[in-house]
């Protein structure tokens, strides 16, 4: 939790992930992430660095997120309506999100996707935040892993 005991909450943007039919490429037979979704991955990284270079995210924040769970809002603003499938930039986004902040993305109990149109100014925009009381469903009793 941050000083007031309140969970953090992360805005950023950044432009659109590489389309699932770029972000990886086949290098001696193996699958590897193409440089397009490498750089991607690191203008995610770059942007965190911005907001912890202006104070926006705190290391302490930072610390919090990992005791949290967390929900994801990501809103795609794309060129147009049927060009890009909405799910096909989940996964690198959380991973290069998490990878970021340095948080596992199995924390990740609560997303939403939402598809929305701007020609002129395609981008992604990211809303991270910490959930301070989650609860897995009561009928099941959880025996938790000890490498949790």
């Amino acid at each position: 939790m941050t000083r007031k005991g309140k969970p953090p909450v992360i805005q950023l943007t950044t432009s659109l992930p590489p389309s699932i039919n770029t972000q990886y490429a086949t290098v001696d037979g193996r699958r590897v992430l193409s440089e397009g979704a490498r750089k991607w991955k690191k203008e995610v990284g770059r942007q965190v660095e911005l907001l912890e270079d202006k104070a926006v995210l705190t290391e302490r924040m930072k610390e919090a997120l990992r005791h949290c769970y967390i929900s994801v809002f990501l809103e795609f603003f794309f060129t147009s309506p049927h060009r890009r499938d909405l799910d096909g930039g989940l996964k690198i986004t959380l991973d290069a999100i998490c990878e970021a902040l340095g948080l596992n993305d199995n924390r990740v109990v609560d997303l939403h996707l939402v598809k929305k149109i701007d020609p002129l100014y395609p981008r992604l925009e990211i809303m991270l935040e910490g959930i301070a009381e989650w609860q897995f469903d009561t009928e099941y009793i959880y025996l938790p892993d000890t490498n949790d």
